[in-house]
């Protein structure tokens, strides 16, 4: 780490009086003034995308489902049932998005934060779950294959097409920003997809008559969203069951830590993710008691904490720092 060998002091005048960062005033402490009020959420800087998705989203569903009745297409439908997914996955996305910048309170200081995951782990099951009913469906029709009319199925898989392209270059820019996002992404990525293979299908069959093309269509469709939807699961829990986030090394992070001038130790470390884009990291910090007789103590505080934000991009922390004696009648539960 740059400067590990020099006094907090010197490192702190190159960061500007007392540890602040340039645009920083007076008294600022790493840490302090971290609102989880509006706007602190990846999700909720994105609302108006979301928005936009979800109009276009209801309006594609309309369309298949109507073009489902006329044409007997399983895949249109399957498509149509993957659109009303998207369309309920991102108005959960976007009344999480929401309901997290609403402000923090004694009972939820975080506020709403979590509720994007929340939204996000609902939306991989619902995903999961018409995937599933795609998969078996088509294999039934692949036994018992239906009449069906592939010129309307491309007339309607054609319009949903044009739509689900306006979702995705809406969704495009913003999709890594959070789990909601992503998983509207995916949704609406694989919804593109999925029209390109109903004109394929209506092609195929307008072509040479083979109308099992149908649920051949929609078993491939089924198989793309079941992988996407238990990944998304799969991170949403991640989340949830506070799990260390996947780009944060607290091996390296102790590494870090203990490479300051009087830091003797690091134990009790955890981290976590409240929602996208806000990673917490709590630790004990054990320090030469020196700090604590000399007044020194509150510098370390802000060379630790510097450490984590600038190193780490965790700019929010708890430390608590301990003369070296501490540990012997901490609970034994703290690692």
């Amino acid at each position: 780490m740059n400067g590990a060998g020099d006094t907090p002091r010197e490192r702190d005048e190159r960061r500007g009086t007392h540890g602040q960062r340039p645009g920083q005033g007076p008294g600022h402490r790493p840490g302090q003034g971290h609102g989880h009020g509006p706007g602190v959420t990846a999700t909720g800087r994105h609302r108006g995308v979301l928005a936009g998705a979800l109009a276009a989203a209801v309006g594609i569903f309309v369309v298949e489902v109507v073009g489902a009745v006329v044409s007997g297409s399983l895949a249109l439908l399957a498509d149509a049932g993957h659109v009303l997914a998207d369309a309920g996955g991102v108005a959960l996305a976007l009344g999480a998005a929401v309901l997290a910048a609403r402000p923090a309170t004694d009972r939820r200081t975080f506020g709403w934060a979590r509720a994007e995951v929340l939204a996000a782990a609902i939306n991989g099951l619902v995903l999961a779950g018409i995937g599933a009913f795609v998969v078996v469906e088509g294999i039934r029709r692949l036994i018992e294959p239906t009449a069906l009319h592939p010129g309307q199925m491309a007339v309607f898989a054609a319009i949903g097409l044009v739509g689900n392209l306006v979702g995705f270059g809406l969704l495009f820019r913003s999709r890594h920003a959070s789990l909601n996002l992503r998983g509207a992404f995916l949704e609406v990525a694989t919804d593109t997809a999925a029209s390109v293979g109903v004109l394929v299908a209506a092609g195929i069959i307008a072509l040479t008559g083979f109308v099992r093309a149908d649920p051949l269509i929609s078993l491939a469709i089924g198989l793309v969203i079941l992988p996407r939807s238990l990944r998304l699961l799969r991170d949403a829990g991640h989340v949830l069951l506070e799990a260390t986030p996947e780009n944060l090394d607290l091996e390296d992070v102790r590494r870090h830590i203990r490479e300051l001038e009087h830091v003797r130790d690091v134990h009790d470390l955890h981290a976590y993710t409240v929602t996208s884009g806000l990673p917490v990291l709590t630790a004990h910090v054990v320090i030469d008691d020196e700090c604590f007789r000399d007044g020194h103590a509150p510098q370390m505080l802000d060379a630790v904490q510097r450490c984590l934000a600038g190193h780490f991009d965790v700019e929010h922390s708890t430390i608590q720092l301990e003369p070296a004696g501490h540990t012997d009648h901490e609970h034994p539960a703290h690692a």
